[in-house]
């Protein structure tokens, strides 16, 4: 019996079909989950736990400008950038979505606002550059444009929102700008941003694996 040989270049399989009369070469790369528009009950079942982990870390507030007790930093953003760098920016921006509705009795209606906003704002530019550049630098890029369009988004929906829901002048809002809500946002994100680049790799293994596999089309056995 004669097998037909193959070879490992440079991590691609050069498989040799004789009945072809030419070298093949072909690199397969299998994944449990590829982004792609439909999406499957696993991917679903794996976004719900990451809505149910995002919602129960959302009850973490931690205040973070001393004398602003209605501004309060939790993790659950880290739980919606981590599905947008996973299944892309519609899947973050359902996943940061639902979250916030489901922390609706604590943050109250106003607060579900600025926190779909947030999220949304964040997480879909992250995940539409990270989607196109998955590497560390990618990963680094993705969530610096993320954060400065959700710092940018964030101060000026404070313009509309927070007159509406604490009472204050426009003007007083504004005057909030750079010692509270500037300060704040970027902290907020600087945070989300550390701990996402800390823990992404690890959990997306868990949610993700992705294995190598040689695919050799029309391999060549001879029986003699």
């Amino acid at each position: 019996m004669r097998l037909s040989p193959q070879m490992s270049v440079g991590g691609l399989v050069l498989c040799p079909p004789y009945m072809e009369g030419m070298w093949h070469m072909s690199t397969v790369t299998t994944k449990a989950h590829t982004n792609t528009n439909r999406w499957d009950t696993r991917q679903m079942v794996t976004m719900a736990i990451l809505v149910a982990l995002g919602t129960l870390i959302s009850f973490i507030d931690i205040p973070i400008i001393p004398g602003v007790e209605w501004l309060k930093y939790d993790p659950s953003s880290v739980a919606m950038l981590i599905g947008a760098f996973v299944y892309g920016p519609v899947a973050g921006a359902v996943i940061g979505t639902l979250i916030a509705l489901i922390h609706w009795s604590s943050a109250g209606i106003w607060g579900v606002v600025m926190n779909i906003i947030a999220m949304v704002a964040m997480g879909v530019p992250a995940g539409l550059i990270y989607r196109h550049r998955k590497t560390r630098a990618g990963a680094v890029i993705a969530l610096a444009v993320g954060s400065v369009v959700m710092v940018t988004v964030n101060l000026l929906a404070n313009l509309v929102v927070t007159p509406i829901y604490t009472g204050m002048p426009v003007s007083a809002v504004v005057a909030l700008i750079l010692p509270v809500l500037l300060p704040f946002n970027i902290i907020k994100a600087v945070l989300n941003s550390v701990i996402t680049l800390v823990v992404y790799k690890t959990v997306s293994r868990m949610i993700k694996p992705e294995r190598k596999r040689p695919l050799c089309e029309n391999p060549v056995t001879d029986a003699s």
